[in-house]
């Protein structure tokens, strides 16, 4: 059977939204799990409340959690303008708080920014707000999906554990998109530990 026009657009879109978290998995030689994507107002809490906003997730999951948030890079590839990372972030108990993955313009950045980010020294949305770097959040989808092995060993979550998770898209002050971002969190939600 062949797709209908408007499932094709729809798998279109589904794999320009997941892009970072595709390249990973196609790397390995694996496929993402089925992603079911839904409005921000079906999200519950306290997901809702950590996704459904347009500001950067670093400060965030760090109010969210009181706790620092820092980055663990799993696989990444880079050229001389562009970044793809997939990582985990962690709060100060070495818990992930976050899966995540992203593709990076680099060419955005002054070259001190751009070493800190090619260096992975911390969370972008972190070093930005450090560098006081002009940008927005601009969330594009949000998602439901069963964790499979490789997330659920990130997350440390038992295999088809519900997750929710968004797709984001952070710009410039001219609406460049500099980084597409598929972020996950973790069915263990605790603010403040």
């Amino acid at each position: 059977m062949h797709a209908t026009p408007d499932q094709a657009a729809a798998d279109a879109r589904a794999l320009d939204l997941l892009m970072p978290l595709q390249f990973f998995y196609l790397r390995e030689g694996r496929l993402v799990p089925p992603i079911q994507f839904i409005d921000g107002l079906e999200m519950p809490e306290p997901y809702a409340g950590l996704l459904v906003h347009q500001s950067d997730m670093t400060p965030s999951l760090r109010e969210f959690h009181g706790s620092e948030i820092s980055l663990d890079v799993l696989d990444h590839e880079a050229s001389k303008d562009y970044l793809m990372r997939a990582v985990v972030l962690k709060d100060a108990d070495d818990r992930p708080v976050e899966f995540g993955a992203i593709g990076i313009r680099l060419e955005v950045f002054s070259e001190s920014l751009r070493k800190q980010v090619v260096g992975a020294a911390g969370p972008l949305g972190g070093l930005l707000e450090q560098h006081r770097f002009p940008h927005s959040s601009s969330p594009k989808a949000y998602f439901r999906v069963n964790a499979d092995r490789y997330i659920s060993v990130q997350l440390q979550c038992p295999i088809g554990t519900v997750l929710y998770g968004r797709c984001n898209a952070l710009l410039t002050r001219d609406s460049l998109t500099f980084a597409d971002i598929v972020e996950i969190l973790p069915p263990h939600l605790n603010s403040n530990g």
